[in-house]
């Protein structure tokens, strides 16, 4: 299994497999931007190729601001990508989302600061659009694919991304909710951003663990609480992942495949040659 994996899963806390994956192989991919996160598991589901990856490497190994962003996407996308799912968890800023519940998320604000989230640079410069930086097509997938399930799945609402690995203050955390956020987490803008310039569709399953620290009856945020949270819901996330890469499968390609087009700015003449050998994949056919 090389080329044609239409759905890539990238998994978050407590999710480093998929339920009912009839696995292929396991792949090291090395690309330019250097090793993933982990090993690929590359197989089927009811007919559907998919490739996993732990976003964190198993055992939880990366920090937010650690992940290889750029390698894991690029990686992906060199696979023949065109959906791409995330699951990832996060603290809640309003009362609506309570722990143990799921939300699909449609919009984000990027307070990140250390990484870099953009395959362009180097002598090329291209900017692709992001107002609606998650598939609408997507979200109905996952949501008709969680009708019966025993689980809540909100839809809606903007994610703050931050960098960490600390959690938010007490007054950023008023901050964002008086923004209009609705949950905070550390990592999906970056993926968001990347799997736009890579041209896949994106989305995220995102897994609520705790109210943030604003909620005047909930203690501090608690590693301890968001692990037993996120190990709970594993197997909920992991039933649901598993009903939805059929139905996302089956989605056609990527209105983002051709996003670069019309995108770079620098003229074919005056891009570095080496430049060009690292992006090479993002405009393969």
């Amino acid at each position: 299994m090389t080329k044609g994996v239409r759905v890539g899963v990238i998994g978050g806390s407590g999710v480093y497999d998929i339920d009912g994956l009839d696995v292929v192989e396991e792949r090291v991919i090395e690309t330019p931007w250097g090793a993933p996160s982990d090993t690929f598991v590359l197989g089927e589901l009811d007919g559907t190729r998919v490739a996993f990856l732990p976003r964190h490497g198993r055992g939880h190994r990366f920090s937010p601001s650690e992940v290889p962003y750029l390698a894991n996407i690029y990686a992906m996308r060199e696979l023949g990508v065109h959906q791409l799912l995330s699951v990832s968890a996060v603290g809640s800023l309003c009362e609506e989302y309570a722990p143990g519940e799921f939300v699909m998320i449609d919009q984000f604000v990027d307070r990140t600061y250390r990484r870099r989230q953009t395959f362009f640079g180097d002598g090329v410069v291209a900017h692709v659009p992001m107002a609606d930086p998650v598939s609408a097509e997507m979200i109905q997938e996952v949501q008709a694919a969680a009708k019966g399930m025993e689980l809540t799945l909100h839809q809606g609402g903007a994610y703050v991304c931050i960098e960490g690995p600390q959690f938010s203050t007490r007054a950023e955390s008023e901050l964002f909710r008086s923004w209009g956020a609705r949950i905070i987490g550390m990592t999906n803008v970056t993926e968001a951003k990347l799997a736009r310039e890579a041209g896949m569709n994106y989305a995220c399953i995102a897994m609520v663990t705790d109210f943030d620290c604003w909620h005047p009856h909930h203690a501090e945020v608690d590693i301890e609480q968001i692990i037993r949270i996120a190990h709970g819901n594993a197997s909920k996330v992991r039933d649901l992942v598993k009903q939805a890469v059929p139905r996302l499968g089956a989605l056609g390609d990527s209105p983002w495949r051709t996003a670069l087009q019309g995108s770079v700015m620098t003229a074919p003449e005056h891009q570095p040659e080496q430049t060009r050998r690292k992006l090479a994949a993002l405009f393969a056919s």
